[in-house]
């Protein structure tokens, strides 16, 4: 992922709240949240990864007249089905160094991790690589550090 920078604004953070069924007044009415331990509003735990929405090179997001696959019931415009890359998302972690808030403008930066190699029986080798995000707010601070881990595998698992 190239480096994003984007605003958080509190409607973003509701939306988002509200997208994962959470209903916790500190993510959307300012009375209730300044009474709170947080003291104001607050994003979500899982907030950051809305930094998707604001990158136009996302994998997942369709593309303007290129065909998608999608991610509804039937595939949009593609006759036959992506051949599998053969991984996964195996883990995501995020250390929070102070909550995100309304008023934030995030800078994002995306760093390659460790990587690990395990023996399976079904697929062969698996190979772990790992993700390392930093978030970082207009002063340059470090506000969160989102790790996620993907696995790989030599061969494809038998279906059975």
């Amino acid at each position: 992922m190239a480096k994003i920078t984007f605003p958080v604004e509190a409607s973003h953070i509701m939306m988002f709240a509200r997208s994962v069924d959470d209903p916790n007044p500190v993510y959307h009415d300012a009375e209730a949240a300044k009474s709170s331990e947080a003291g104001g509003i607050i994003a979500p735990p899982t907030f950051p990864q809305a930094v998707a929405q604001f990158d136009p090179d996302y994998f997942l997001r369709p593309k303007h007249g290129q065909k998608w696959f999608g991610s509804a019931k039937g595939p949009s415009g593609i006759t036959e089905k992506p051949a599998s890359s053969g991984g996964l998302h195996a883990e995501q972690h995020f250390e929070y160094h102070r909550a995100v808030r309304p008023g934030d403008v995030l800078t994002v930066e995306t760093r390659a991790g460790a990587t690990w190699e395990k023996e399976s029986k079904r697929a062969g080798k698996l190979v772990f690589s790992e993700r390392i995000t930093d978030y970082r707010d207009q002063n340059g601070e470090l506000v969160v550090t989102a790790r996620s881990v993907g696995v790989r595998t030599e061969k494809p698992v038998a279906q059975g």
